[in-house]
């Protein structure tokens, strides 16, 4: 066992009935690493995570956790994970601190450990002066601090986080982040499924799954090297003119909407002419161009292309 690795899962396999949830699925991450799970819904995410915590029980495969068997030495490998499910159940007529207590002592924090933990913990993710606030009276992301805090309590060494900023707002989810940093340079290593590509972008590593496999892994800058082609950035309305317009370039291979704008994927070499054309036909058909410009590709634009050539 590299002991560079606290996390390593080899060859997962899980199945319910008929579906193939999980397939083959392996993965190392190392003291101080932070690795992405990115993927469509029913990629197999949360499968994945859920059996690197144990909550189910791998058809075939191997989870080692600091160099315990997840499956022969459970005790020890449970003791060393923080894990925050996509729904994380607070107690809602409990306090924060009361909350933070409850799961302190299930995982067997003694009383004495409980207060010196519960108050340094509180400090760490910024909610002691909502520590005697009911947790059904708390925000959005005061709940997701606190579920952090109930994973962080008995100081793990590796946090499985499914989804853990899903909807909050950027504001809240860039607190979430800071925290994150700042447990990396403990040491943690953290893995983290995330629908938001700028989280992703953050992270040491990125791991793209769809239909229970992982399909790409690598670095942010590793996965964005590998696109073919180049992309076009567009702004400029009406958009389904606009939209209409650059499908109909052959050099143009998609369009995808992003928010206000449209990125076009282009052949290799051939972004100048799609701007050339573009500043031509949407004016004579009556439309406007806002914006027009060659762009660096971002993972999401390098997934919907993998995405599309797995289809």
């Amino acid at each position: 066992m590299d002991l560079e690795t606290l996390i390593k899962a080899q060859d997962l396999r899980k199945t319910f009935g008929a579906v193939v949830a999980v397939d083959g699925f392996s993965i190392r991450v190392g003291p101080g690493e932070v690795y992405a799970l990115v993927g469509p819904d029913g990629a197999g995410k949360t499968t994945a995570m859920r059996l690197l915590c144990g909550a189910l029980l791998a058809d075939e495969g191997q989870v080692l956790l600091a160099g315990f068997d997840l499956h022969t030495q459970t005790e020890q490998a449970r003791a060393l994970i923080g894990y925050l499910p996509q729904r994380f159940s607070l107690y809602g007529e409990l306090t924060v601190v009361e909350n933070l207590r409850f799961f302190a002592e299930v995982r067997g924090l003694s009383a004495k450990d409980c207060r010196l933990r519960s108050k340094e913990i509180l400090e760490f993710v910024d909610l002691v002066e909502f520590a005697d606030r009911r947790a059904n009276l708390l925000s959005g992301g005061m709940k997701q601090k606190l579920g952090l805090a109930a994973a962080l309590v008995h100081r793990p060494r590796i946090l499985l986080l499914d989804e853990p900023t899903g909807g909050v707002d950027a504001v809240t989810r860039q607190a979430f982040w800071q925290l994150l940093i700042r447990l990396l340079r403990q040491g943690v290593a953290v893995l983290i499924s995330t629908p938001y590509m700028d989280e992703a972008s953050r992270c040491n590593r990125v791991g793209f799954m769809t239909q229970g496999r992982l399909f790409v892994e690598g670095s942010p800058n590793e996965i964005v090297s590998c696109m073919k082609g180049s992309v076009v950035e567009v702004v400029g309305g009406p958009r389904r003119l606009v939209e209409r317009l650059a499908r109909s370039i052959p050099q143009v291979e998609n369009v995808h909407v992003f928010g206000d704008r449209l990125h076009l994927r282009v052949i290799p070499g051939a972004a100048r002419r799609v701007i050339a054309r573009m500043k031509v036909s949407v004016p004579a058909e009556g439309g406007v161009i806002e914006r027009l410009r060659p762009i660096t590709p971002g993972l999401e634009d390098v997934f919907i292309e993998l995405l599309e050539g797995r289809g």
